[in-house]
């Protein structure tokens, strides 16, 4: 079986966030343990299973995401590498639709110019107090937190771009508060630290509990990011840097309740996968 490795929300090799992409054969899936060994085993923050579908299906691939520790419910940035690697390896361009097991069926699209668009549902925040722990977990106070009930992820809002870069959390506390409060991750953003640059805001991505202790560029978070900045900013296009150190771009445009992101991707390698 093939296995591609694909640096996602990037346009050069290492940087972007890494992802395994299996194309599977036609039929059943693999059983769950096997997948998730599979994920453990490439030790990316996810990889993603493809399973083609009958023509007669309402989408074209189905679709399953692993971190090394647990199965996710959502991933943007192993999607996008999945559509690139269909795109570059059987030459399926244009518009591909997934299912997912919880979000129905995803859209992407292949532009032109290498670029893919990814149609995901918006995931607006609700603003809930500070939860208990927070300040000592991430070791700055936070100006407001928001709950998206969906994905299960804190939206932390700091002062500036300068308290986001400058981290440096407590993973183990972090771990913990997310365990005690259902949560997938701690998200931390702040405004960009000027208007001429190439982006409107920053974030950075925290899920130790699920294997994740900083994830490098985190497609799905930006369904929760691109709601609170739009209507912060009065625009409903942006771009969102991850400030992680790997780094990473995302185009948002949102639309109604769905969120477009945008993003280039990478192959850094194709292998065979024995077993």
């Amino acid at each position: 079986m093939r296995f591609h490795v694909v640096d996602a929300f990037t346009d050069r090799p290492f940087s972007g966030n890494p992802a395994g992409v299996c194309l599977l054969a036609a039929g059943e899936w693999p059983e769950d343990a096997w997948m998730q060994q599979v994920a453990a085993e490439m030790n990316h923050p996810e990889t993603a299973f493809a399973l083609p579908l009958p023509a007669s299906a309402e989408a074209d691939w189905a679709i399953r995401w692993f971190t090394p520790l647990v199965e996710a419910n959502l991933c943007g940035h192993a999607t996008l590498a999945t559509a690139h690697v269909l795109r570059t390896e059987r030459g399926l361009g244009g518009t591909v639709r997934f299912r997912s097991r919880e979000y129905g069926v995803l859209v992407t699209h292949a532009g032109d110019e290498g670029g893919i668009t990814l149609d995901f549902p918006a995931a607006p925040g609700t603003e809930v107090p500070v939860p208990e722990g927070l300040f000592e977990a991430l070791g700055v106070r936070p100006e407001a937190t928001f709950r998206a009930v969906a994905l299960g992820d804190l939206l932390t809002v700091l002062p500036d771009e300068t308290a986001v870069r400058a981290l440096t959390p407590d993973l183990a506390a972090v771990a913990a508060l997310t365990r005690r409060e259902n949560l997938r991750a701690v998200v931390v953003t702040a405004p960009a630290a000027g208007p001429a640059l190439a982006y409107d805001f920053v974030s950075r991505f925290f899920a130790p509990a699920r294997g994740i202790p900083e994830d490098p560029v985190t497609g799905s978070a930006h369904t929760v990011l691109a709601p609170y900045w739009s209507a912060r900013l009065g625009r409903t296009r942006l771009t969102g840097l991850q400030a992680s150190v790997r780094t990473g771009l995302i185009r948002t445009a949102l639309h109604g309740d769905r969120v477009h992101l945008s993003g280039n991707a990478v192959t850094v390698l194709d292998g065979t996968l024995h077993t």
